[in-house]
């Protein structure tokens, strides 16, 4: 029986995959349409195509998305948006989660993959860590984009978190720009990537639900670059209590 339903699973997974790749090339002929408008024009009508693409494939694979608001999201505020990282399934969650035009940051290596890289490189803000030149570079792109009215989300973890526990132990650069440019932090829990989609395998994709929770802002004004360590361990506490208070599977301890 048990290798009956992962054989199930694995034509499921190849299903869904399929699908991804499928759905995805009008949005790539979309994305080379509209890349003359520049980064912030065009990247916004990317994003669009992107969440209408999620909304297809999230229907057909039988994935149920909902957006649980603890605390309001406004529509004319800029926030830096920080969120856990859990599974590859937490890249088509952004889409379903943010409905309007964020910049994400995201790892340069995703940019290599056909088709869906080209997509990806215009609609996000690559970081590769390899090199402090193009990490800088990275973070000047998310201030021009704060700047212009834009939110960005960063995934501070910066990989899957494997530990056990609720979070792995996050990086400075989400926070600095924070106080850097007094915008406030937004923290967001994706909650079921981890059941839908186990980092271990991309042949583990499951239907079912996924849940994504705002919790409210945590201001910056007044903060400057000594205080770093104490916003990022504020944020911290309140996303690891939130996800134990969800009771997230993935922790362990």
């Amino acid at each position: 029986m048990r290798i009956f339903l992962k054989g199930l699973q694995f034509i499921y997974s190849l299903y869904a995959f399929a699908l991804f790749l499928i759905l995805m090339i009008p949005v790539f002929l979309w994305s080379l349409l509209v890349l003359p408008f520049g980064a912030v024009k065009g990247g916004n009508l990317i994003y669009k195509a992107c969440t209408v693409w999620g909304d297809a494939w999230f229907f057909l694979i039988g994935v149920h998305h909902k957006n649980i608001c603890e605390a309001p999201v406004e529509k004319n505020k800029s926030y830096i948006f920080v969120a856990n990282h859990i599974s590859y399934f937490d890249i088509p969650t952004i889409v379903k989660t943010f409905r309007k035009p964020i910049r994400p940051l995201g790892k340069a290596e995703t940019a290599k993959v056909p088709l869906f890289g080209t997509i990806y490189k215009n609609a996000i803000v690559t970081v590769d860590r390899s090199s402090p030149s193009n990490r800088a570079r990275s973070v000047m792109l998310l201030k021009s984009f704060l700047q212009k009215g834009l939110s960005v989300l960063v995934f501070p973890e910066g990989t899957f978190n494997q530990t056990g526990n609720p979070l792995k132990e996050f990086y400075d650069g989400a926070f600095r720009i924070a106080i850097e440019t007094g915008t406030p932090i937004k923290p967001v829990l994706f909650l079921d990537a981890f059941d839908r989609l186990h980092y271990s395998s991309i042949f583990s994709l499951t239907p079912g639900k996924s849940r994504s929770v705002f919790l409210p802002e945590v201001p910056v004004n007044g903060l400057s670059v000594n205080d770093l360590s104490h916003l990022k361990e504020e944020v911290t506490q309140i996303m690891e209590s939130s996800l134990r208070r969800y009771r997230a599977s993935w922790i362990k301890q």
